[in-house]
């Protein structure tokens, strides 16, 4: 079946690319969007953690390697909605420093664009999805902006437990902004805190692409197409224009869809997987790939867990996934003796029983047993997110093996270096201090395989092709009319939580997408 050509073809409905369809739908443009998934609606999303796998990628396409493997299903999405419909909601933002990495330090890369280039966007998305939160709290560390649209989030003992500790080693916490409901807003209910972001919001408090962007593009007109597995960016003879995108739908029918622009909005793995498979001979090492960078300088935050079992009920089954507190009292890149990076600090998160059991992964039989009565009630605990610098080495390949389609799987090798270790031993040392002041009877570091956390970079923006794959908006630097959204598009990762830069970030290229319109189609 031949589609009709439209504007805007957008490669995967997560958050980003539900940002761009928004935007451009509402601009007048005709928008498709295609997904590897399911549709899914939040009656779907069901609070159970065997439910709950659904919305999460089982076979990958990508192969994991190196000394510090990726992890995959909890970091992407399955199906429309992406990674954003089981995420934490957690939205703090980069800060200044982040962007004059290589100006301020010697090391990683500058960003082309400063902290203040992106703040009213930060400001811009939390009035258009909802953010809860204090904002003047926040601005002990960052520059002052608008005052978030909701109060912040209720509090329990499993996050105000921690309060006394943490301040008497210095560390300032304050309510976390995230992205739900403290109170109704645009129609949307009020969060019931009842921890189960983490496999999907059913209520609509949580802002996911359904109720918010997607749910706005598809009103002005936007189509879903699902089960659309995308494998090649189509260009012209010439090579200086892509056409549209070929992908497999539902029947496994190979499918071509038209197109005066691209935007590929997959996860960060695949978007590289996609531009290298879609080698031309006037592209021959893939598509926007002159600088020989795509597929590099992929990154990964680390999570310093630490634990600890009081003698009071927490009520550590209430409240979200998000966290309640957060501090970037460690986020100076020099804050740790002998480590290097951003550390960002966070208490106050719902566990379920899978989460008592991971914590005390070395337990079996009537041991596991016994410690899971006395977790239930009276388990809580803090995570520090640790910067890694970009390293050329992290890297997304096409594999020699094949996925259904004939397409080459990504093969994604990832290692933290010896800052990212050191850096993620100082925060599981400092989190034992805090949690030993805490009055906690024991506690104790999740020590053993070295978490990894959200993976940026591998499409990453700069100043030219030299330098990079795309610039500050999102643009190929060597393809006008090809975009790519999302944290492949950090030069730099931070240590705070992504999603409200991927949103912020989003929205700035979208506004600039349809603003030059004229220059870029086909």
């Amino acid at each position: 079946m031949a589609f009709e050509k439209v504007d805007l073809v957008i490669v995967g409905a997560g958050a980003s690319g539900s940002v761009y369809a928004s935007v451009l739908a509402k601009a007048g443009k005709k928008v498709v969007l295609l997904d590897a998934g399911p549709d899914w609606e939040l009656s779907d999303l069901i609070s159970s953690e065997i439910w709950g796998r659904r919305v999460k990628p089982a076979g990958a396409p990508i192969l994991f390697e190196g000394r510090n493997p990726m992890g995959y299903a909890g970091q992407a999405g399955w199906g429309v909605g992406g990674a954003t419909l089981h995420y934490f909601a957690n939205f703090p933002r980069l800060l200044p420093t982040d962007f004059r990495m290589k100006s301020e330090h010697g090391r990683g890369h500058d960003w082309p664009i400063a902290y203040e280039d992106v703040a009213p966007f930060y400001d811009k998305v939390a009035r258009e999805i909802g953010v809860s939160g204090d904002a003047k709290a926040e601005e002990k560390w960052r520059p002052a902006g608008e005052a978030y649209p909701m109060p912040p989030m209720k509090t329990f003992r499993n996050g105000d437990i921690w309060l006394k500790a943490f301040e008497s080693i210095g560390i300032a916490m304050v309510p976390a902004p995230v992205g739900m409901n403290s109170v109704e807003f645009k129609g949307r209910p009020a969060c019931i805190y009842d921890g189960w972001c983490h496999v999907g919001c059913p209520t609509g408090a949580l802002a996911n692409p359904h109720v918010t962007y997607l749910g706005e593009a598809r009103k002005a007109g936007a189509e879903v197409r699902a089960w659309s597995t995308v494998t090649r960016v189509l260009t012209n003879p010439a090579g200086t224009r892509v056409t549209g995108v070929e992908y497999y739908d539902d029947k496994h029918q190979k499918q071509v869809q038209q197109a005066s622009v691209v935007l590929l909005a997959a996860w960060s793995a695949q978007n590289p997987r996609l531009l290298l498979n879609s080698a031309t001979d006037k592209h021959p090492k893939g598509l926007a790939n002159a600088s020989g960078l795509v597929g590099h300088f992929m990154m990964s935050h680390h999570v310093a867990n630490t634990w600890a079992m009081f003698d009071d009920d927490v009520e550590n089954h209430m409240g979200t996934v998000g966290v309640q507190y957060m501090s970037y009292e460690r986020y100076p890149k020099t804050s740790h003796a002998g480590a290097f990076g951003s550390s960002f600090v966070t208490a106050g998160f719902a566990l379920k029983t899978a989460d008592l059991a991971n914590a005390r992964g070395d337990l079996f039989g009537p041991e596991l047993a016994d410690y899971m009565k006395r977790a239930a009630r009276h388990l809580a605990g803090i995570k520090t997110f640790g910067e890694e610098q970009p390293a050329a080495e992290n890297r997304l390949e096409l594999a020699s093996e094949k996925d259904q389609f004939g397409m080459p799987l990504g093969k994604l090798t990832h290692s933290f270096d010896q800052d990212a270790v050191a850096l993620w031993n100082a925060n599981l040392e400092e989190g034992l201090k805090v949690a030993k002041a805490s009055g906690a009877k024991e506690a104790w570091s999740a020590r053993g395989v070295m978490p990894t956390s959200h993976l940026l970079g591998g499409t990453i923006m700069g100043t030219s092709a030299a330098n990079s794959v795309v610039n500050s908006y999102g643009q190929s630097h060597e393809i006008p009319n090809l975009w790519v959204a999302g944290p492949g598009i950090f030069p730099t990762e931070g240590a705070s939580n992504p999603t409200f830069t991927i949103f912020a970030l989003s929205r700035r290229g979208a506004e600039q997408m349809a603003s030059q319109w004229g220059t870029l189609t086909n």
